[in-house]
């Protein structure tokens, strides 16, 4: 069904949403979001202790009630109509073109001119809840390209041989702290932004970031490897970026 939606189809409905959500914001005092941020700060409590019984009374509370009031946005509901329609168009066009299977001799050719490609695993996955760090154990290095949304994301560059070129982390998050263990030959460009938080980069300490932008980089970077390049985004929490 999705494959018949085009990009621009899929960016104006989610315009449409983005308007809804701030229609909801100004009109309707923006109730609902603010208990859907504070049922979200419940559930990511009860997360964090969900060892105990008073975390999974507030994990499973919170996230029943986070459901909730998601449910009852304008914008929610909008998508959830634009879905019910793109599932009855795809329906009915399904029963009036009936799916024609050919030859796929030249497919094949293509695919078999097709350049070889090899799939790794990230060493980081997209995760909403939960804390992430690398493995305490030698690791292969892959670039880091990840966003999410509460906890923790440790980082050790210690158990890793580093590329001979420039190792990436880009790293946005909404709320939880990042630490990152760079060894001492590798040199590092740090670009942080923040709206709530602090950052420690190697000793350097700002304290009661409120919406500002950092950017350091060691005096060798241009010109000596290995490097990393460590590009990071925090709603609210603190980065440390340390030599181990």
């Amino acid at each position: 069904m999705f494959q018949r939606l085009t990009t621009n189809m899929f960016n104006w409905i989610m315009i449409f949403g983005v308007i809804l959500f701030i229609i909801e914001i100004v009109f309707f005092d923006g109730g609902i979001l603010f208990s859907a941020l504070f049922f979200s700060v419940v559930t990511y409590a009860g997360w964090k202790k969900l060892s105990r019984l008073w975390g999974k009374c507030f994990f499973w509370g919170g996230l029943i009630s986070l459901i909730i009031a998601i449910l009852n946005m304008i914008a929610v509901r909008f998508l959830f109509v634009i879905g019910i329609i793109l599932f009855l168009v795809h329906y009915v066009k399904t029963k009036k073109e009936a799916d024609r299977i050919g030859p796929m001799f030249r497919i094949r050719e293509v695919e078999a001119a097709a350049e070889t490609m090899i799939q790794l695993k990230p060493l980081f996955d997209h995760k909403l809840f939960d804390d992430q760090k690398t493995e305490n154990t030698a690791y292969q290095w892959r670039d880091v390209n990840i966003h999410g949304g509460f906890g923790d994301r440790v980082i050790d560059l210690s158990n890793t041989v580093l590329p001979e070129d420039t190792a990436v982390i880009s790293i946005r998050h909404i709320i939880g702290n990042i630490e990152i263990y760079v060894p001492y030959e590798v040199e590092v460009s740090i670009h942080h932004s923040s709206i709530f938080g602090r950052a420690y980069l190697f000793g350097n300490h700002h304290e009661n970031l409120m919406n500002q932008s950092l950017l350091y980089q060691t005096e060798n970077y241009h010109s000596t490897y290995p490097r990393v390049k460590i590009i990071t985004s925090l709603l609210s929490g603190d980065i440390e970026v340390k030599r181990i």
